[in-house]
């Protein structure tokens, strides 16, 4: 098994209710689940590969609840990456060389769609709980702070905490304003789900 590390920024947009109920084993707001997720690695390594700088994202789609399986996915890797940062991301997000979270999606996941090459426009302030992410025709999503509603005054600030989480430990839950996908994995969402957070993930976590 390789020795990897992917450490950066990170952001899920779903078509769920703010709050995502599959953070909480619950079934998704609308039956089915669908979206993306994207990571900025600040820092990252696959044996001698230097992956820092590397973008990526991944729509999917699940029937139901995620647990239950039968999901579709499709790789998107930014063609700026040299052909050994290409394999090295495909042998991490395939889960073949470990890490909870790429190992669980490879189990609850039938279909991979052949991954899309292509510029990944994207930017995540996890702080500020902004984020965005555009890949050419195949994906376009947005995320803002939820505000109150009819009250002046500022963003709201809601955490999710899930100490050992395989997805993250702790995000910042945002509104994705705009979530469009095309291709074999599309959708389009208005004022769903958005979690952005700081993640660091290897072979062990």
């Amino acid at each position: 098994m390789a020795d990897w590390r992917l450490e950066g920024p990170y952001m899920k947009n779903c078509n769920c209710d703010p709050g995502c109920p599959c953070d909480f084993n619950a079934n998704p707001t609308h039956g089915s689940c669908e979206g993306m997720a994207a990571m900025i690695v600040e820092q990252g390594h696959f044996d001698d590969v230097d992956l820092d700088g590397v973008k990526w994202a991944f729509k999917y789609w699940w029937p139901g609840a995620l647990h239950e399986g039968h999901g579709a996915g499709q790789p998107i890797l930014d063609a700026s990456m040299s052909p050994e940062q290409m394999q090295a991301m495909g042998s991490i997000l395939s889960g073949e060389n470990g890490g909870t979270f790429y190992g669980i999606l490879a189990e609850i996941i039938d279909t991979f769609h052949d991954p899309v090459i292509a510029d990944i426009d994207i930017d995540i302030d996890v702080e500020k709980r902004r984020a965005r992410c555009a890949v050419g025709d195949a994906l376009e999503t947005t995320s803002e702070p939820i505000r109150p509603i009819g009250e002046e005054g500022g963003d709201y600030s809601i955490q999710i905490k899930i100490p050992g989480g395989f997805e993250y430990d702790e995000a910042e839950i945002a509104m994705a304003t705009v979530l469009k996908g095309s291709g074999p994995i599309a959708f389009a969402h208005e004022r769903s789900h958005s979690s952005l957070a700081h993640v660091a993930r290897h072979p062990g976590n």
